[in-house]
């Protein structure tokens, strides 16, 4: 299935050197605008990707960009220089899936692109270190959740969880869906028991002697 994308950026040349690259590499582009604002009319066609540039002339705030994009049904890839971390951690706050650097290879970006699309969030090492940077994204777990949810993320089933604790099913259960709130309400949301993975090891929350 060919994966459709879109891409703002407030340079000419950058979205038109991604039309030709998108050709190249078989992925569909379906929108392109120098402004999300422009682009929104365009996304009737539902682009699964939307590449976005942090800084663009009109002075939109990146958050709001990134909201705006994810409420029409799109993930976003962030292509960026990223020089201000600041702009970085409120992107990523707002929810975007990844982000790449314009210093980085283009088959970064379309690598990049085609997990996203697949669903998969990407930690880049300017993901992870605007992440680190910023203690408002670190997420708080009592001990108790600790244990649950790094059990849980080891590979145990629920059950196999709660029988290890000495709790219940639903008891444990708790204990995981409030970690998912948590992370949820610093804008890194956990879609599955991967990406609980992921946010344990982000926050130096997960012993390396697990893993």
């Amino acid at each position: 299935m060919t994966i459709t994308v879109a891409i703002v950026d407030d340079h000419e040349a950058i979205r038109l050197g991604f039309a030709g690259a998108c050709q190249q590499r078989g992925l569909q582009l379906v929108g392109s605008a120098p402004t999300v604002d422009e682009l929104i009319p365009q996304l009737a066609t539902k682009p699964q990707v939307i590449v976005l540039d942090l800084s663009l002339a009109d002075g939109s705030e990146p958050a709001a960009n990134v909201k705006s994009l994810i409420d029409h049904g799109c993930e976003v890839v962030i292509f960026s220089i990223a020089d201000r971390k600041s702009q970085v951690r409120a992107a990523l706050g707002a929810g975007a899936a990844a982000l790449i650097t314009k210093s980085q290879q283009m088959d970064d970006l379309f690598a990049c692109i085609e997990l996203v699309a697949d669903g998969t969030i990407v930690n880049t090492t300017e993901t992870i270190a605007a992440i680190d940077s910023d203690q408002e994204f670190k997420v708080k777990l009592t001990e108790r959740e600790l244990e649950v949810v790094r059990l849980y993320a080891s590979g145990l089933s629920l059950k196999q969880v709660a029988f290890q604790l000495e709790v219940s099913n639903s008891t444990a259960k708790e204990h995981i869906d409030r970690v998912r709130v948590k992370y949820s309400e610093v804008g890194r949301p956990i879609r599955g028991k991967s990406e609980l993975l992921i946010r344990l090891i982000e926050d130096d929350q997960y012993p390396g002697d697990l893993l």
